[in-house]
């Protein structure tokens, strides 16, 4: 091709520039075709499963991945000079000293199912490998087979590892070749054999140079904080390995604190790592029930020193250690406490056999919890131990603290406090079947003598201890107020009689007492107890009740609410001089950060608003930057960092770039009024490109209230229960989502009262085809669909998740999740009935949609799981039953095994896709698939899924 000479240039740039005007000046769609979101999607949409900030605030990682398939480990400065990608990395931590990123490494997700389809036993399916990252390079050291590691938390030198059973050391001694002079085991000493804990190999390595230490029969293992030792349970199964040892990492030297066949737990160090504690049952393993012994050890001890053991002094008579009991240290490291228990009568020898055993529940009237609760608490309950501590410096005394009648203790000032609070619900469990929330009797123990003394009784509300230990706070339902109480006597205080606004939830709508707005803790030295209004914080003072507005009105003046941000979890208590604060506008939806103090007498300072949602911040530990999410209707929640002002915020992800590539759609908040008179606000989801001359299908879902989620966003992915409000705008649906207010006694007359006018206010716009609007709702909402069809046949179609159609037998039902009944759910809680069956009969079965499903025209698609725990499956299929008899048209999903909504990967893809085609089937005149026309046969079961569409036949000619 010939060169251009200087003469054709100017008329060529003319030319291009024209060709450019053309190319910007046409539609967007001309330039790119957008896409509709599909079920597809969900393989190439990235979730951030994980994230962490370094100490120094130098670094971020975080692991990103489809909801099915392998994920990526990222971990990028915050300068983003640097960024160092790791596949299928998880679980991963940064070293104290910011050098090197340790992590677990998955085998591909490919190669484990591969492993599976061909029957490979568990055991031998691939592994797990460790990762560590070396931060100043980014060179990877991969070590496979490792099921666990830990690093100690203020020294990056080390880490520990443990290897899978695989590589552990092998007996190579062969069957018949015993050691000379060892007998062959009879059959009875076999069976007299106890059970033991098999370990496996444990690696201690340094970081900086990979010289490696490496221990068999490993069960358990505890770094100090700094890193200075390592402490390691070990065990197999002739006992010849069973103790616990001390590694003084920096030189290797292991030291046997405790040796000898027997089973060793609970490891534990104090703060300072200059103590170690255990349980054994070394001295007792002979026994048919060993009992077992708390130790203590101290670098430099020649042995382990028993503290407490069953007859101890302190210890109750007839009281043992108990096996279970976790073991910590106070603070300062003066204390030890350690859980006691009632010793178990010896275990009758087995002379019935298995089908001549009597199984039976036998269930009482004066049982504290209902027989369905005590089963599935059995468990937790046979480990349940009881709180005594070993005062180290007054010659290892022992200390009762908790009992069977106050079975709960807590003590302050992270256990150096002088008083403990200690906690009982024993009383009142039988109202926790009817009443709501629960009842606590509090008492004030002395942490030195065991003494105790009952300072409240039957409050409800669990009281809590100030971090110094001088006060008790609770919120009194009764009062709306919150009060303090000082642990060493005196009248109760009311903390917030001085704040000229309410203190409770406003908007509380439930037959119960009204909960608080809440607390954000105590001030330091429990100077003041910070609690708040709908829009500000106030400090109360617990000496005399005043109260003092933190934030100086300025949330209410601006219609904010103001929360403080705990950036340090280690502190229990409050810098008054420091507070971070979040803030969310109830306008806009917007949110943001503002910095205040106590006592400041100016409003707090602005130091970010935006049209965004933000995470709670994460502070580094040792330097001044934050990492947070911050996200929109539009924009994914990526990571991003700032310094403590949010200045400057640099994103440090971009986890979907792909999402230029489809069709979106806008949300916005539309407001209307409710049949009884209330002014209601909701979401409204259109599609790309939405155009008010044209109509649209539309779907509505509720649950309550959702209209501050005006900045939520909704990554395509398929959810476990309800519609995804991205994918169904994306493909050409409106989504209108009303928030609900309710009437106590009349739940679904409240739905009825709230829906409906807002789709009628959405139908007069003109743009919603008034034929083609479906509803959706799963749990409380899937009731509150069903109830809505009973009274309007004003939608097209209608899906039911988990619905309780007939409250009488839901009233008498179980929550089989928890053991609970179901009755206090509609005499307190959310079915708001406000009463019992005896007193509001009525209110039952006008309530119900099973007593008018007569009425229902509406073609109904119910989901319900045969092992829901929170609403019994029998509830969707009393109203399944009632439709096939009336002869309407209903189709139920029942996902095996599941509880209340699918929880594995490919049944919630199927649920995604099965509710996207029942409402394309009936809102978008799509071909119905096999499951709707055909059904599945039992016969057919595991050989298809009925997913494929069907199209109609042919109309015939005469």
């Amino acid at each position: 091709i010939a060169e251009p000479n200087n003469r054709m240039l100017p008329a060529m740039r003319l030319f291009a520039a024209f060709v450019l005007l053309i190319v910007l000046a046409a539609p967007a769609g001309a330039q790119q075709a957008l896409h509709a979101l599909d079920h597809d999607a969900y393989d190439v949409w990235n979730h951030i499963e994980e994230h962490a900030i370094s100490d120094d605030g130098r670094w971020v990682l975080y692991s990103l991945g489809p909801m099915d398939g392998d994920a990526t480990l990222h971990v990028v400065r915050s300068d983003e000079s640097r960024r160092y990608v790791a596949e299928r990395g998880e679980d991963a931590a940064f070293s104290a000293d910011g050098g090197f990123v340790v992590f677990l490494v998955q085998p591909p997700r490919d190669s484990v199912r591969a492993a599976k389809l061909a029957e490979t036993k568990k055991e031998d399916l691939p592994k797990d490998a460790l990762g560590l990252l070396a931060l100043a390079d980014g060179s990877v050291t991969r070590i496979p087979n490792v099921t666990g590691y830990k690093i100690p938390e203020e020294n990056g030198g080390y880490v520990a590892y443990l290897l899978d059973k695989s590589e552990a050391v092998k007996d190579t001694t062969s069957a018949g070749e015993a050691e000379a002079g060892e007998e062959e085991e009879t059959a009875a000493e076999t069976a007299k054999k106890k059970d033991k804990a098999k370990g496996t190999p444990l690696v201690l390595r340094t970081l900086a140079t990979g010289a490696e230490q490496r221990f068999e029969d490993v069960t358990d293992y505890r770094f100090t904080e700094d890193g200075r030792w390592l402490a390691f349970a070990a065990s197999n199964e002739d006992g010849s390995a069973d103790g616990v040892f001390a590694v003084e990492t920096a030189t290797g030297a292991v030291t046997p604190v405790m040796t000898g066949e027997g089973a060793y737990t609970h490891l534990a160090f104090d703060e300072a790592g200059t103590q170690l504690a255990f349980l054994a049952n070394r001295d007792d393993y002979a026994a048919d029930e060993p009992a077992f012994t708390l130790y203590h050890w101290a670098p430099g001890q020649d042995a382990a020193q028993a503290l407490a053991t069953e007859g101890t002094a302190g210890i109750p008579e007839g009281w043992w250690v108990g096996e279970h009991g976790a073991l910590d240290f106070s603070d300062d490291g003066t204390r030890l406490f350690f859980g006691t228990v009632p010793r178990p009568d010896p275990t009758p020898e087995d002379t019935i056999p298995d089908d001549e055993r009597v199984k039976v529940d036998v269930w009482s009237w004066t049982d504290p919890y209902l027989m369905t609760m005590q089963i599935e608490q059995k468990d937790a309950e046979m480990k349940r131990t009881y709180r005594a501590v070993v005062h180290l410096g007054d010659g290892g005394r022992v200390v009762q603290l908790a009992t069977q009648d106050v079975p709960d203790v807590e003590v302050a000032a992270e256990g150096e406090g002088r008083v403990a609070l200690g906690i009982s619900n024993l009383p009142y469990r039988q109202l926790v079947s009817w009443d709501w929330p629960g009842y606590y009797d509090a008492y004030v123990i002395d942490v030195e003598t065991g003494e105790r003394r009952r300072v409240l009784e039957q409050v409800q509300d669990r009281p809590d201890l100030s971090p110094e230990g001088g006060y008790l706070t609770w919120w009194d339902r009764e009062a709306l107020a919150w009060f303090a109480l000082a642990t060493d006597g005196g009248t109760p205080v009311n903390l917030t009689a001085g704040v000229p606004h309410a203190v409770h939830y406003e908007l509380h709508d439930w037959p119960y007492r009204p909960n608080a707005y809440g607390d954000a803790g105590w001030t330091e030295g429990d100077a003041a107890f910070l609690v708040y209004d709908k829009h500000d914080v106030w400090a109360a003072d617990p000496r005399d009740g005043s109260a003092r507005n933190v934030t100086d009105g300025y949330g209410r003046a601006q219609n904010l609410r103001f929360r403080y941000v705990d950036l340090d979890d280690d502190e229990e208590a409050i810098d008054p001089d420091d507070l971070l604060l979040s803030a969310f506008d109830y306008a806009t939806r917007a949110e943001g950060f503002y910095r205040d103090a106590v006592g400041s007498g100016r409003p707090p300072e602005r130091l970010v608003m935006m049209d965004y949602n933000f995470s709670t911040p994460e502070k580094a530990d040792e330097a001044g930057r934050l990492l947070f999410t911050r996200e929109s209707y539009q924009d994914f929640p990526d990571l991003w960092t700032s310094d403590l002002d949010f200045e400057p915020m640099r994103r440090l992800s971009d986890a979907n770039p792909q999402q230029a590539e489809y069709r979106w759609g806008t949300v916005e908040q539309v407001s209307w009024t409710s049949l009884d008179g209330i002014l209601l606000d909701g979401l409204l989801y259109k599609p790309e490109g939405f155009d008010p001359a044209q109509q649209y299908p539309m779907m509505v879902y509720f649950y309550e209230r959702n209209s501050d989620n005006l900045h939520r966003h909704w990554a395509p992915e398929p959810h476990r229960s309800i519609i995804n409000f991205t994918f169904y705008a994306s493909r050409g649906y409106l989504v209108f989502v009303p928030d609900i207010p309710y009437k106590i006694g009349y739940p679904g007359e409240s739905a009825v009262n709230a829906v409906l006018p807002g789709v009628t206010m959405l139908l007069d716009t003109g743009f919603v085809d008034r034929d083609r609007v479906g509803v959706q709702g799963h749990s409380w909402g899937g009731y509150q669909s069903a109830y809505l069809i009973t009274e309007s046949n004003l939608f097209a179609a209608a899906e039911s998740g988990a619905p309780v159609s007939n409250m009488i037998s839901a009233y008498g039902g179980i929550r089989w999740g928890s053991g609970m009944s179901r009755m206090f759910q509609y005499e307190q809680t959310q079915s708001r009935i406000g009463g019992s069956l005896w007193e509001q009969p009525l209110r039952y079965i006008e309530n119900s949609p099973i007593f008018t499903a007569d009425k229902i025209e509406t073609p109904l698609l119910i989901m319900h799981n045969d092992h829901d725990g929170a609403v019994p499956w029998y509830q969707g299929i009393e109203l399944f039953v009632a439709l096939r008899r009336l002869g309407k048209p209903v189709w139920m999903i029942n996902y095996n095994d599941e509880p209340h909504w699918p929880t594995t990967y490919p049944n919630k893809r199927d649920w995604a896709i099965r509710m996207q085609q029942f409402f394309d089937h009936y809102l978008m005149d799509a071909p119905a698939p096999a499951w709707m026309t055909e059904g599945v046969p039992a016969t057919l079961k595991g050989r298809t899924l009925g997913l494929e569409p069907v199209e109609p036949a042919p109309a015939s000619s005469q």
